[in-house]
Formats: structure tokens, sequence, C-alpha cells
């Protein structure tokens, strides 16, 4: 009897660490924000009527953000270089939503152009009176080799990525500090985990939003209405990679390649969205074998390495042969022709 109520133990052991595992194959988020989506606070009761500041607005994640966000009802502040981008965003959101023209401001905002944002943030307020969500969404991405990169362009990366969305959050915590609540979510990256080629300058400014965002949640801890959350997305359906820094500052990218294998860019903005509205501090959101990255990074660094580095060099062989950086997960080499 105890033989066989104990091979019954094992075997409902076995039975669920297969479930799990199956269950892992086909998850594109980590296991904490899978949870929520199916026993966490929905969006649509937390989101509505929130004013929501979004950076990057005008394409990619920033965009989807906006139409998502609409349609919840949260009432939106847009801010990107290209007013008539935003523009175009904000008459999509009115015809998609029961929004108002008074519920979403354009607010055209360069994150280089740092003495500016306080004038930002002084017009937000005056609008609605408060902001109650800020996301940092804002950048650029890069598609060069190291040995053949330029240090400006280094330069370009950490002042937009980096030190632009630190001088948004420093114009914005303050005033959330003083009503006691408010969230500040930073989209980062599954390479501010793990490096990877291709990215050398993208990863070391995204590798800096986690480091001071994770100092600066700490800090916090005196005001628990706070919310402190990053995003680290893989590959997503967006137009990043066509604007992305190259060896050169001002040369285009030679080709932004197939997007079609990435991940939609409406499931990645719906899963952020569960995280915001259940106050989730860091959200991995990618298919696999990317979300596998985040897990072995965080929990067997030495698989980790091996995993990196042959993946890695795919990307590199790719890159050199003419493929789509991205792609090179799944494609194999080809050479150039001529």
């Amino acid at each position: 009897m105890d033989f066989s109520v104990t091979s019954l133990l094992y075997l409902a052991a076995l039975l669920y660490v297969i479930v799990q595992l199956v269950r892992f194959a086909f998850a594109d988020a980590d296991f904490t924000l899978l949870w929520t989506v199916a026993f966490g606070n929905k969006p649509e009761n937390k989101l509505q009527g929130k004013v929501v500041w979004i950076t990057g607005a005008s394409s990619g994640i920033g965009e989807e953000l906006a139409y998502q966000l609409a349609r919840l009802g949260a009432r939106l502040i847009l801010s990107a270089r290209r007013e008539g981008e935003l523009e175009r965003v904000k008459r999509c959101c009115l015809e998609r939503s029961n929004l108002q023209e008074k519920d979403i401001l354009v607010l055209p905002l360069d994150l280089l152009d740092r003495g500016s944002h306080e004038a930002k943030m002084k017009s937000a307020v005056q609008h609605f009176g408060n902001i109650d969500v800020l996301i940092n969404n804002g950048g650029r991405t890069q598609r060069s080799l190291c040995l053949d990169t330029n240090v400006e362009v280094y330069q370009a990366l950490m002042d937009l990525n980096y030190l632009g969305t630190v001088s948004m959050t420093k114009q914005v915590l303050p005033h959330m500090t003083e009503r006691g609540t408010g969230v500040v979510v930073t989209i980062s990256s599954v390479v501010g985990m793990a490096g990877a080629p291709l990215a050398t300058g993208y990863s070391a400014s995204k590798h800096a939003l986690q480091g001071f965002f994770n100092s600066l949640r700490t800090e916090l801890t005196d005001y628990p209405g706070i919310t402190i959350s990053t995003v680290l997305p893989g590959p997503v359906q967006s137009q990043i990679v066509h604007n992305a820094f190259t060896e050169q500052l001002g040369k285009p990218v030679a080709t932004a390649g197939d997007q079609q294998h990435k991940m939609q860019t409406s499931r990645c903005v719906r899963l952020i969205l569960v995280g915001i509205a259940n106050q989730i501090r860091e959200m991995w959101i990618a298919q696999q074998p990317f979300l596998l990255a985040f897990y072995l990074w965080q929990y067997a660094p030495t698989w980790a390495w091996a995993f990196t580095n042959y993946l890695g060099r795919k990307r590199v062989q790719n890159f050199k042969a003419g493929l789509d950086a991205d792609l090179a997960y799944f494609t194999k080499p080809k050479p150039k022709t001529s």
C-alpha cells in the first residue's frame, strides 16, 4: 500500500513537471506575469480614467500602448519628436475609443533636449492636473559591430536611451512623491539583462537603465504608493530596427528584414498593461528561445554563456551575410550575391 501511494506521488510529481515544461515551451512571459494574466487585476478595472504619459508614442510599442490604453478609457499624453505622427496616433485613438479631444494631449518632446523637459512636465500637469503613469518608451536600438562603431554612436545611445529617460523620470517623480502615488514604467530589453552582439551600445544603455531603476526602487521604500516597473521584451514587431544606429552617426540601416517572426506588438502591450495593473516590478516578455535566456541568466549563468554564445555567433554570421540580425536566430546564413 505504501509503495502504491509513493508511486502515485512520484507519478503526480513527474506529471506536474512535464506539464510545466510544456507550458514553458509555449510561454511568452515570465510565470509571475502569466499568473496575473489568468488571476490578477484586469487593466480594464485599474487603468480607466488614469492619466498616462507615453514617450516614443509615434510608432511601435508606444503607438500600440496608446491604442490599447485609449480603449481602456485612460487619458493620454503622447510624446515623441514627430508631431505629425503623434497627431495621426491621436486621431486613431479617438476613432477606436470613447475618448474626447480633451482627453488626449499631443506634447512633442525630444529626449535629447533635456533642458525642455521641465516645461513639458508643467504643460502636462497644467492640462490634466496630475500624472498617474509615466511610460518611458522612447529610444533607439543599434545594428553594428563594436570594432566598426565610432565612439560618438555610443555617446548618442547613452544620451538618448539612458540620460533622456532619467531626465523624464526626474521631472515626473517629484510630482508623484508629493501625491504619494504613481507608476513609472520603463521599456528596457532582453539585452538589459544579457548582452547581444551588434548591440553593444544599446545593451549598455539598457543595463544602465536596469541599474538606475533597481536602485531607485529601493530609495522609494517610504513611498509604497509609487511603483517602479521595468519591462524587458525580446524581439517585438515594430519599426525600431528601421531607425537603428549603425557604425556611424547618420548612416541608415542597410536592411531591417522581415518582422513577422517576432512577437506581435499587440500581445506584448497587453502583457505590459496587465503588469502595470498588478504593480509588477519587472516583466520578462518574450517568445522562445529568448524567454529561456532570461531564466538561464537568472538561475544558471554558466549555461547562459554557452547558450548566448551559440546564438550570438549565428547572429554575427548572418549579419555579415546581409540578413536581419533578429531573423538570424531562425535562418541559416547565406552568402551575399554580387
